[in-house]
């Protein structure tokens, strides 16, 4: 077992498409709204916070754009009436031997963001193409 963090530059994610390489995932946090309460009889003069609601972030991914590679569009163009294709997505962050270490489910999640790089003739960048989705829930697996 090591004594030193992990690094952020391995990890795996799968979220049902063909191609399961991503070059960022952003957004990854767990967060609770809290809950102002105030009542007359009180002996503090402010409110006493309390938990509400786990809040749901909107998670990012990125990746290069791949010619014939139109996943994450046919994704978010699974778009019927008010029904879309919902996935569960596993992040795993891996050792240096390529093993997961730590891995988060996002359950019931679609997109609802897809969007291309800015074409510029003086840039020199990988054309990458950004995945917005919504989950329901967040969970470490065991």
């Amino acid at each position: 077992m090591s004594k030193y963090p992990l690094s952020t530059n391995r990890f795996t994610v799968n979220w049902g498409g063909n191609r399961i390489g991503v070059s960022e995932v952003i957004g990854l946090a767990l967060e609770i709204e809290p809950i102002q309460y105030t009542e007359g009889a009180f002996v503090t003069n402010g409110p006493v916070l309390m938990p509400g609601q786990q809040k749901k972030n909107t998670i990012i991914l990125k990746r290069g754009i791949i010619k014939n590679d139109n996943d994450y569009y046919d994704w978010i163009n699974s778009v019927k009436g008010n029904t879309i294709d919902r996935r569960d997505i596993t992040i795993s962050l891996l050792n240096e031997n390529k093993e997961p270490e730590i891995t988060w489910i996002l359950t019931n999640a679609f997109p609802i963001k897809l969007r291309w790089s800015d074409l510029n003739a003086r840039s020199n960048e990988a054309a990458m193409e950004t995945l917005e989705i919504v989950y329901e829930s967040i969970r470490l697996a065991k």
